[in-house]
């Protein structure tokens, strides 16, 4: 009934949508003299401002086509390298005959899709040849296409890495760093000759309780069955997914909008300051944020309850306890892939300390093959999109992958 309400309000929405157009588009229209108003540009203002706070978006595109290499403009194309059920394996081609070290940008799967990574890859693109993971919108994989928990997680992330070869980079992107950790432990376990060359880890929950956040007091103040019975819904009938069980995006958006709710109030109150005065690149960047951030996907509900039980509740990856398909996960065994780990000063998801507390678990990566950054002044966003992560961030992870690449 959840999703269905979700639904027909969007529906009931529509008609405010249209209105909202039509006032943008008759006060900013030339032959009408309100338009060159004060009150004329508050009115297109708000309604722009309405408009995209109630607008129905999809899958954004990712939007990079180009990248400054050496100084010059090199073209960018986006290619499909391995199609599965839940998720892509996607390479932005540079088309250049430099060579770089080859990187696997592992994206979230939390709501969000994998294009809210744009910028973390249009950072990288100069130094690195990128690949990401592209996951799919859960409500629209049909049944016949099974589960996907924590277990498929990491078979897809195996199957990624191994199509990349033995010269590959890991970097983690928040969410996925407990799965992308426990898959490189167990490829190291196996001897597999295509373990990571370096795993890089950002803002992600590794051990939880090494520091308190409001994810983390929620995920301890309710028994799964109260997450199951509250946040899972079946896909409408109408979808390719039709009556999978899903947490939706729009449900993980209210919760990370919740958190913030009066600086997302102010930045929408900024954007229409900018508007009105004209300052079109500040309403324009705004804009290009908020269509990245409230375009949200929905992810199966095992995969969420599974990692809500493992990563917040029981926290079997940091306590040793995890499984995957019944073999046990072990980071110690970890040898050959060395470890970078990327912290917020201001990170309320994933605070400090909780990504650091990857180096105890691998206790067998030697000292030369570690690093530790925590940027300054940073939320969980700025971790990997701003100036900080394109100043700050991007040139320490770049030296750290070269200094652990044997062909660089």
């Amino acid at each position: 009934m959840l999703y269905a309400y979700h639904e027909m309000n969007n529906a009931a929405l529509a008609p405010v949508r249209a209105l909202a157009k039509a006032t943008l588009n008759v006060f900013q229209h030339p032959m009408v003299p309100m338009s060159y108003t004060g009150l004329g540009q508050a009115f297109a203002a708000g309604a722009d401002v309405l408009d995209g706070a109630i607008r129905y978006r999809g899958k954004p595109d990712w939007a990079l086509h180009a990248a400054k290499i050496d100084g010059k403009t090199v073209k960018v194309s986006q290619q499909l390298i391995l199609h599965r059920a839940f998720g892509n394996l996607v390479h932005f081609k540079r088309h250049t005959t430099r060579k770089d070290p080859k990187i696997l940008v592992v994206a979230p799967m939390s709501g969000h899709h994998a294009s809210l990574l744009r910028g973390t890859v249009k950072a990288l693109l100069p130094e690195h040849d990128v690949y990401v993971t592209d996951w799919i919108d859960a409500r629209t994989v049909a049944h016949g296409a099974g589960r996907f928990g924590l277990d498929e997680y990491i078979d897809y992330l195996m199957d990624f890495l191994r199509e990349l070869g033995d010269d590959v980079h890991v970097i983690a992107v928040c969410q996925p760093a407990p799965l992308v950790l426990a898959t490189v432990a167990l490829m190291a376990a196996a001897k597999d000759s295509c373990q990571p060359l370096s795993m890089t880890l950002m803002g992600g929950p590794i051990d939880t309780t090494a520091a308190e956040t409001e994810v983390t007091k929620l995920a301890a103040s309710k028994p799964l069955s109260w997450f199951k019975r509250h946040l899972i819904a079946k896909v409408p009938l109408y979808y390719p997914g039709a009556t999978r069980e899903v947490y939706p995006g729009f449900m993980q958006l209210g919760a990370f909008i919740s958190m913030n709710a009066m600086r997302h109030v102010n930045a929408h109150v900024k954007m229409f300051q900018h508007l009105i005065v004209g300052d079109g690149d500040s309403a324009s960047a705004h804009r290009r944020f908020y269509d990245e951030y409230l375009s949200v996907m929905d992810i199966t509900a095992e995969f969420y309850l599974e990692t809500v039980d493992c990563v917040f509740q029981k926290h079997h990856l940091a306590n040793g306890t995890m499984r995957w398909r019944d073999q046990v996960v072990d980071p110690a065994l970890i040898r050959k892939t060395a470890l970078m780990t990327v912290e917020g000063e201001l990170d309320d998801i994933s605070a400090p300390g909780q990504t650091y507390a990857a180096h105890a678990l691998c206790s067998s990566i030697p000292k030369k093959k570690k690093s530790h950054y925590l940027q300054e002044k940073v939320g969980h966003y700025g971790i990997f999109n701003g100036r900080r992560w394109r100043e700050n961030i991007v040139p320490r992870i770049t030296d750290f992958i070269r200094s652990n690449d044997p062909a660089f």
